[in-house]
């Protein structure tokens, strides 16, 4: 009997663990406008997303979360190759978080500030769901939260560690830890 709860376990974790394979997310339709942009920094191309939507005029303002305390945005004008009325007045470095759980914590603190509704998430598509998952916990249904994911090419281990992780969270969060 625990051998065929056990193998009922695993083959739910690994058919769960295909599904999350499958359904990454997505990008955001491309002419949807926010308030505001929330990136987070640790993956290609998320940055030079917000900063698109920044510049498509689609999004007021984009908050960079969990950048290092030592990026100024002086950085950022040469890391991008220009945009620097841009980003002097539309950016915000957020140098706070460290995690996902708290560059959410941070993000909802920005978006209070300056009094947005609704925003749009940039990560990679392998990060989105527990991205996502943080986001909508902090945020609480007080913002419209739109998902917006940097189309990648995610290995078996970098999907492994975000299943598990993604996993891990909800577990904690179930039994309150």
């Amino acid at each position: 009997m625990i051998a065929r709860a056990l193998s009922f376990l695993v083959l739910l974790y690994a058919l769960g663990f295909i599904l999350f394979g499958v359904t990454l997310g997505r990008p955001a339709k491309i002419d949807l406008e926010t308030d505001a942009t929330v990136a987070i920094t640790g993956g290609a191309g998320r940055i030079e997303h917000g900063m698109d939507i920044l510049a498509d005029g689609l999004t007021k303002r984009l908050f960079i979360a969990g950048a290092d305390p030592l990026v100024t945005k002086k950085d950022l004008i040469q890391r991008l190759g220009g945009r620097a009325r841009l980003i002097r007045c539309c950016v915000d470095l957020g140098s706070e978080s460290v995690d996902t759980r708290s560059n959410a914590e941070e993000a909802q603190r920005w978006l209070a500030k300056h009094k947005y509704k609704s925003v749009r998430l940039i990560t990679s598509d392998w990060h989105m769901r527990r991205a996502r998952y943080e986001f909508e916990r902090v945020l609480d249904d007080k913002y419209e939260l739109v998902p917006d994911a940097v189309a990648t090419e995610p290995g078996f281990s970098i999907l492994f560690s975000e299943y598990n992780k993604y996993l891990l969270r909800r577990l904690a969060v179930w039994t309150d830890l």
